[in-house]
């Protein structure tokens, strides 16, 4: 004769949840926890279950190290990159003589952040600087380029005709394109000009790299290069 009132089976999610409703139960059963052996990662021997939770400890107090010390090595290269821009910034803004502003923009991109060649180029300058060399060369072609962009373009050298303003162009392999307009450099309002930064590496400046620092340099030129407008 069978009956249907069988006791079901006690599975492990029955045993973990006793063991968490029941904190003592260590406590009344200390041999228990005692005589638990499990194995270890570490050179598959048997421990005891306070060696293996010392085991975790110790594994999750390396993680923290980890994570603490990629936070100091960030922060020191933030730091490094503040200064950077507060010295190029300082150089650029007490250069007086309005003309000299994209040598001197120019110049301290390659000092103080190490670009190989740099290039700027305006339009609708005033007129007083229509024959000026960074508002020669540019064709109709070139401002629409540029007014398209919303965001710094970074990756191959494709000869595109900015690339070609750079001292020396055939020796660059990668570009960075930053358009020069009022306010943000993701905004609305129409491009007047455009930074150049070229390298012969070509890994230098690529695609999937950051490019806050770039808009941040692009927004602080078009500041202060709108002195010639």
């Amino acid at each position: 004769m069978t009956t249907d009132n069988q006791v079901p089976p006690i599975t492990e999610e029955d045993i973990a949840e006793f063991l968490i409703q029941t904190p003592d139960f260590f406590e009344r059963q200390a041999q228990v926890l005692a005589g638990v052996q499990i194995i270890s990662p570490y050179g598959n021997r048997t421990v005891s279950l306070q060696e293996r939770q010392a085991e975790m400890l110790r594994d999750k107090i390396k993680g923290l190290e980890h994570r603490i010390m990629d936070m100091m090595r960030n922060g020191s290269q933030n730091h490094h990159t503040i200064d950077r821009i507060h010295h190029w910034t300082c150089d650029v803004v007490k250069t007086r003589n309005p003309v000299q502003l994209p040598e001197a923009i120019a110049e301290g991109l390659a000092r103080h952040f190490d670009v190989p060649q740099v290039a700027i180029r305006l339009w609708d300058v005033a007129e007083t600087y229509l024959n000026e060399p960074f508002a020669q060369g540019i064709s109709a072609d070139a401002r629409s380029f540029a007014g398209s962009l919303s965001t710094p373009y970074c990756g191959p050298n494709v000869g595109v005709e900015p690339a070609g303003w750079l001292p020396d162009s055939a020796q660059v392999q990668s570009v960075v394109l930053l358009p020069l307009r009022d306010g943000a450099i993701n905004g609305d309002e129409p491009a007047w000009g455009l930074l150049v930064l070229g390298s012969p590496d070509p890994m230098r400046f690529d695609a999937d790299m950051s490019t806050d620092l770039l808009e941040r340099i692009g927004e602080v030129a078009a500041s202060v290069l709108s002195r010639l407008r």
